[in-house]
């Protein structure tokens, strides 16, 4: 592998995180204020996000991916360190009506963002050990969906159904991979999302956001569950919000530090709906750029994938490449409205810091992968 593609792939990410920086240090200041009497007390906390992300990275990087294999008992003991802290989540109160996060001291832990991880690993690990036997049932489909359920049964019970679908879909990628019989993964992919289709439907506040972006009035729905009007005129309220963001930036925005919608009009300016943000203030041109930069990031991940030594490396790379870029285009897509309103969000701009350490262990996976191959290519012409 070319040193060229792994110091582009550096760069992509160095530029995702420099304009998330510039749009969040515009977004947070209202909601700042508002809630700490600080327009930069995001900021500042996001630069310590930064700091232990980057940290992350370069332990993932320098780690030997092929020790995860290797010494399999390690991905076990991080599966399962993982999926105890899901299980802790529901010992703290609830916070709008979820169950998601752990506080400790002043900041607050959200598993469900490395439960993600932690499926890659171990799913990416079983189905190499497996070998040629991925394509019985029980090696090499029953025992990666009983990972994957496992991981997936608590994160949506808090209820957190944008991280159960991801977990769902990046374990079966991984299996797809792998070389699983297309009719094993299609049985249980119709059985898991048949179950999360009726959690969905029994759920008053999705089935809010879900009538509102169909444009239904849920006083005439019938069946599933009660669905408040309320509720779904606040679903509907987001997505409005954003859009009339978009459509203020225009091609070239309204000018950074400018926007209006920030000003409390758009709910989670600094976390979810940051994208709105940025549009509004930059305009077509900050949108296109960054779409192109997470496109370059799966096609530059993709490709270090394709030069892995190892199917697990291939397996580990993608995985992880797919966590990062299915979560921007759904979080681009509910902005837009595009997709029903669900908290997700958007790798490497949105404020917080679990969900910014781990798209630097993805990122920094990938590099090891990348890093690795390298590596074993100089190796060989030396020879």
């Amino acid at each position: 592998m070319r040193r060229g593609t792994l110091y582009l792939f550096g760069l992509v990410v160095t530029a995702l995180v420099a304009l998330g920086l510039v749009v969040l240090s515009s977004a947070s200041g209202a909601n700042g204020v508002r809630l700490h009497g600080d327009p930069l007390y995001f900021m500042k906390r996001q630069f310590i996000f930064l700091g232990a992300g980057l940290l992350i990275a370069a332990a993932t990087a320098a780690f030997d991916y092929r020790r995860w294999r290797d010494n399999w008992m390690l991905a076990v003991v991080f599966y399962g360190v993982i999926f105890a802290l899901l299980w802790c989540v529901f010992g703290f109160k609830a916070i709008n009506g979820s169950h998601r996060w752990i506080p400790i001291g002043p900041v607050r832990l959200q598993p469900s963002e490395f439960a993600k991880l932690a499926t890659v690993i171990l799913v990416s690990v079983f189905v190499d050990k497996a070998g040629w036997r991925v394509e019985l049932f029980k090696r090499g489909a029953l025992f990666p969906i009983i990972f994957i359920g496992l991981m997936a049964f608590p994160v949506i019970l808090e209820p957190d159904f944008g991280s159960t679908m991801v977990i769902v879909l990046v374990g079966l990628l991984v299996m797809f991979l792998a070389g699983v019989r297309i009719l094993h993964l299609c049985s249980f992919g119709i059985i898991g999302f048949a179950f999360l289709g009726y959690r969905v439907f029994t759920n008053a506040n999705r089935m809010a956001r879900i009538l509102a972006f169909l444009g239904v009035n849920p006083e005439t729905a019938e069946g599933g569950a009660a669905v408040s009007d309320a509720a779904a005129k606040a679903a509907a309220y987001q997505a409005k919000m954003a859009l009339v963001a978009i459509q203020r930036g225009d091609i070239f925005g309204v000018g950074l530090g400018q926007s209006m919608q920030k000003q409390l009009y758009l709910p989670e300016a600094h976390t979810d709906f940051i994208f709105a943000v940025g549009a509004e203030e930059m305009g077509l041109v900050f949108s296109v750029a960054v779409v192109a930069l997470f496109v370059m990031f799966f096609v530059l991940s993709v490709i270090i994938a394709l030069k892995s030594q190892d199917r697990f490396g291939r397996f580990l790379a993608m995985g992880m490449a797919f966590i990062i870029f299915f979560q921007a285009i759904f979080n681009l897509g509910v902005v837009c409205e595009a997709l029903p309103t669900k908290g997700m969000a958007l790798p490497f701009f949105s404020y917080g810091g679990t969900n910014m350490i781990s798209a630097f262990f993805a990122a920094g996976t990938i590099l090891s992968v990348g890093i690795r191959a390298a590596t074993g290519e100089r190796r060989a012409i030396r020879r």
